[in-house]
C-alpha cells in the first residue's frame, strides 16, 4: 500500500485518481479548493480550502500534513484551469491567472510538500501536450499554451533537482477528458471518461522510475516531446 497526495481533487480526473487509489487499497489524502464534502463517508483523508495561487493556503496544507505526520509516496498535482482566447482577443489578466494555476500551482504545492516526501518518492504534474513547443501546429489558445508549457518547465526542473535525491518526477498529459474543464473546447475529439484518464495517470505513476524521471508521458504510455 502506497500513500498519495492528490491535489486538486474535487472533481473530474483527481476525484476520479483518488477513488481508483482507495479502490485498490492505497491510503490517499484529497487536497481540495472547496470543503471536501462530496467525500463524505469515503476512506479518504481531505484538506479543503486548498487555493494553489495562494501561499497562505498552500503553507496551512503543509502544516496540516505535518500535524497528521504524513508520509506522501506519491504526489500527483491535477489542479488546473483552460481558457480559449486567440491573437486579438487575448485577456492578460486571465492569463496571469491560468499562470498562477497552471505553472505556479505546481512548484508551490511540491516545493511545500518536501518534507513530506519518503525516500524513493514519486511526482506527477498532470499538465497538458499543448504546452509542447514541438507539438504545437495550430497556434491559439495563448494563456493555457504557454502556462502549460511553463508547468512542463516546472516538472523537468523538479526532476533536476529532484533525482538528486532519488525522487522520480514526470510530467502527464491525461488525453482529451471530457470535464468542466474542456467544455467548448474547439475541435470534435473522441474524448474519454475521467475515469479512464485515471487509470492511464496512476499507470504511469506506478510505472516511474528514477531512471524515467524527467519525461512527458501521455497517459496511454506514449513519450511526448518537450
Amino acid at each position: 500500500m502506497a500513500s498519495y497526495l492528490i491535489v486538486g481533487a474535487d472533481r473530474g480526473i483527481g476525484k476520479s485518481i483518488c477513488t481508483a487509489l482507495v479502490k485498490r487499497g492505497d491510503a490517499v489524502t484529497a487536497v481540495c479548493m472547496e470543503d471536501g464534502a462530496t467525500y463524505k463517508g469515503a476512506k479518504v483523508a481531505v484538506i479543503p480550502g486548498v487555493d494553489v495561487t495562494s501561499d497562505a493556503a498552500v503553507a496551512k496544507m503543509a502544516q496540516d500534513l505535518k500535524a497528521t505526520g504524513a508520509r506522501i509516496d506519491v504526489l500527483v498535482h491535477v489542479a488546473g484551469v483552460l481558457g480559449l482566447d486567440e491573437l486579438g482577443k487575448i485577456d492578460y489578466n486571465d492569463m496571469r491567472r491560468q499562470f498562477e494555476i497552471n505553472t505556479l500551482g505546481p512548484l508551490r504545492t511540491v516545493e511545500a510538500s518536501l518534507p513530506f516526501l519518503s525516500k524513493d518518492a514519486k511526482v506527477g504534474i498532470i499538465t497538458s501536450r499543448v504546452g509542447s513547443l514541438s507539438d504545437n501546429g495550430s497556434g491559439q489558445m495563448y494563456a493555457y499554451r504557454v502556462s502549460k508549457a511553463g508547468a512542463n518547465m516546472v516538472a523537468l526542473n523538479l526532476h533536476h533537482d529532484l533525482s538528486k535525491r532519488g525522487i522520480a518526477v514526470a510530467a502527464l498529459h491525461p488525453g482529451m477528458v471530457a470535464t468542466d474543464l474542456t467544455k467548448g473546447y474547439p475541435g470534435n475529439f473522441n474524448y474519454i471518461s475521467p475515469d479512464e484518464a485515471a487509470s492511464g495517470l496512476i499507470a504511469r505513476m506506478d510505472a516511474l522510475t528514477i531512471d524515467t524521471s524527467g519525461r512527458f508521458w501521455h497517459a496511454n504510455g506514449e513519450q511526448l516531446p518537450w
